[in-house]
């Protein structure tokens, strides 16, 4: 096992009590807007009617049946005007969308996209009298439009159901009257009634009643949580059984679900490197298609000799048919329908991922490294034993523990506080002072009373000769004597070993611990979980220096993920390739920090969230070729005469369902 050495003298071990970072770290990742494809429809609305969309379409396919069963007699009338009349309003019905968005894409700037191969090659088509191929290829490449909108309707849905949690009303109590109120209009400090049935509107802390809370729609969690007097309640989960009544503590639009809902409607902004090539490459793509379809209308012809008219038409048909083959749909459309699923797919269990990038990068993760208190273990603490020293009894240790410890949010310090259950005078307590990495100061009662890790008694020259012990000690010292320890003890959660064990079987080569926490806590964690190795007794700021060393040691390409409680963690969360913010709900810095936050209090999740990006992944190269192999194909045709405009609106609208089909698997 790899072991971190203690830097002071003497045979005391550090611990990781009150490990306090006030560092400000922004994680900012480039916001890639990347290339916008105007397609017709607005992809990005949930709001999509097939039954609205479906009566122009029927209204094409009668008229172009219609129009094929009486073509001979259609185009027998004066100057084809009945032919005309037929397909002229099916061509317009079918195309009115894509013959738009390609005048406004041109008025833009932006001319060579696949409305424009689209509207060249029909219009084409129109010019050569080949009406019944125009209108074929606008009303195919509308049915493919309506079930590429259906295909994205489904693959949000898992994403929109997140609004759904968002409450619409607070019961709030206010001179023992309660009325029904927006969760926007109540204010911190104020009280609401939660009963059974209804979601709880706000995040707030339980002053009454105990129940049986849902939390599926925030963590993927299908088994209920109790929740009693003094546990905290997040917005958008649902209480089952009893009546609460809860104090609220952040305001509707800093509470979690706000917090979430922005950050699932912002994740679409940070795209893969595949998205951003794929834009980049159809805007390369595009105009060279253009320009070699031209080549082929134009040059041919020059080498016949005595080339007619007809021998012009069909080299023109042949370049139509070209540009409709290599429209570029299904890779703009099913790309980001990938990654867009794999996102879904995640936040249905309990996985936030901020961006599809970061689907990307969990694909080449080869080390995971994971902090130990609150991520590997349960972060719930409790006095295990009391040694006290030099004259002082386990009571006079205890109280003057909770004392020192009562104006602390500290796991450890509300661990001290509920074993001492006592009352405590806040006015006893004065000089209230907060020691990064090491732990406190104050005066109570007029004596200096420290209470900390060894790290603190090293730093103020207190002799003391504990060694390690098996769980996080708190030392105390009054007036510099050492007045003795308290021993607290933590432990794994459930499925840590098994989130070990996936992590292994997904080809993970290291598996990394960090801690604060002394060496004899860090090995024993260690050998219970199979670990590859860990490092003990670090400052927050030395994590940072841990993660930098990984890196350095890495090989080229190998990415590397740190798993934390997004509290202390914030500087390691940003520096690493992959930030995972652990039982993060409660914190602005899980969410903020953080690119994936894990709503579920499991460690296990991450192994299921490489695994979701492996699949996104695989899925997304699997339509890439693919679709460049039909097209290819189809091109070749294309260009000796071998396909029709039938084959292109194959290559090209089959192509972009088959790609869009497959992308939606990512969900299942």
């Amino acid at each position: 096992m790899q072991k971190a050495k203690s830097s002071d003298s003497g045979c005391c071990s550090h611990d990781a009590h009150h490990e306090h970072s006030h560092e400000n770290h922004n994680h900012d990742h480039d916001h890639d807007h990347g290339h916008d494809h105007d397609h017709g429809h607005d992809h990005g609305n949930g709001d999509f009617n097939l039954k609205q969309e479906l009566i122009p379409v029927i209204s094409v396919v009668l008229l172009f049946i219609g129009g094929l069963i009486f073509e001979e007699k259609l185009h027998n009338t004066p100057y084809s005007i009945a032919e005309y009349l037929v397909f002229i309003p099916a061509y317009l019905l079918s195309g009115w969308n894509v013959l738009t968005s390609a005048g406004r894409n041109i008025l833009r700037g932006r001319v060579f996209d696949e409305n424009f191969l689209m509207t060249v090659a029909t219009l084409g088509a129109v010019a050569i009298h080949k009406l019944p191929e125009a209108v074929g290829v606008m009303l195919f490449f509308k049915i493919g439009e309506l079930f590429q909108e259906f295909a994205v309707g489904r693959s949000r849905q898992s994403i929109k159901s997140l609004l759904e949690i968002r409450p619409d009303s607070a019961n709030l109590k206010e001179n023992g009257d309660i009325k029904k109120v927006s969760p926007e209009t109540v204010a911190v400090g104020e009280i609401i009634l939660v009963k059974p049935g209804e979601k709880i509107p706000l995040d707030g802390e339980i002053i009454d009643g105990n129940s049986q809370i849902d939390t599926s729609a925030l963590t993927g969690e299908s088994v209920p949580r109790t929740v009693k007097v003094g546990e905290t309640v997040l917005a958008g989960t649902i209480n089952q059984t009893g009546v609460l009544t809860v104090k609220v503590t952040k305001i509707f639009g800093e509470s979690s679900i706000s917090r979430i809902l922005e950050l699932v409607e912002n994740a679409r902004s940070k795209k893969a490197e595949t998205e951003k090539f794929i834009s980049k490459f159809a805007s390369y793509y595009t105009p060279f298609v253009v320009f070699a379809s031209l080549a082929v209308a134009l040059i041919p012809p020059l080498f016949i000799s005595g080339a007619t008219n007809a021998d012009r038409l069909l080299w023109v048909y042949r370049a139509l048919v070209l540009l409709v083959i290599s429209c570029p749909c299904g890779l703009v459309i099913s790309i980001p329908l990938g990654y867009f699923g794999g996102i879904g797919g995640a936040a249905k269990r309990g996985i936030l991922v901020k961006g599809s990038t970061f689907l990307d990068t969990l694909t080449a993760v080869k080390t995971v490294v994971l902090d130990k208190t609150g991520t590997l273990t349960k972060g719930v603490f409790n006095v295990a034993k009391i040694v006290p020293q030099n004259g002082f009894s386990q009571s006079d240790l205890m109280a003057m523990a909770a004392k020192v410890e009562s104006q602390s949010n500290h796991p450890v310090a509300k661990s001290i506080l509920e074993a001492y259950g006592g009352k405590i005078d806040s006015s006893e307590v004065t000089d209230y002072e907060e020691i990064a990495g090491h732990g406190i100061r104050a005066k109570v009662n007029n004596q200096i009373v420290l209470a900390g890790n060894d790290r603190l008694l090293h730093r103020e020259n207190i002799p003391h000769d504990v060694c390690n012990a098996e769980g996080t000690v708190v030392h105390l010292a009054v007036d510099n004597r050492y007045a003795g320890y308290i021993l607290i003890a933590d432990e794994l959660k459930e499925d840590a070993v098994q989130a070990i064990r996936d992590l292994k079987k997904l080809g993970v080569e290291r598996i990394v611990m960090l801690t604060g926490d002394n060496q004899a806590v860090a090995d024993s964690v260690a050998k219970k979980l199979g670990l590859d190795s860990y490092i003990a007794e670090l400052l927050p700021e030395g994590k940072v220096e841990a993660i930098e060393k990984l890196i350095a040691e890495s090989k080229k390409g190998d990415k590397i993920v740190f798993v934390g409680d997004g509290i202390n963690d914030a500087p390691v969360l940003a520096r690493a390739d992959v930030g995972i913010a652990m039982g993060g709900l409660g914190s602005d810095a899980a969410i903020e920090t953080a690119d994936i936050v894990i709503m579920a209090d499991a460690p296990s999740k991450v192994a299921e969230a490489i695994q979701i990006a492996r699949k996104t992944h695989n899925i997304v190269w699997q339509n890439i070729i693919f679709a460049m192999s039909v097209k290819a194909i189809f091109i070749g045709l294309g260009a000796f005469g071998l396909a029709t405009m039938w084959e292109a609106v194959f290559a090209d609208v089959g192509v972009a369902l088959a790609a869009i089909f497959n992308a939606t698997r990512v969900l299942k």
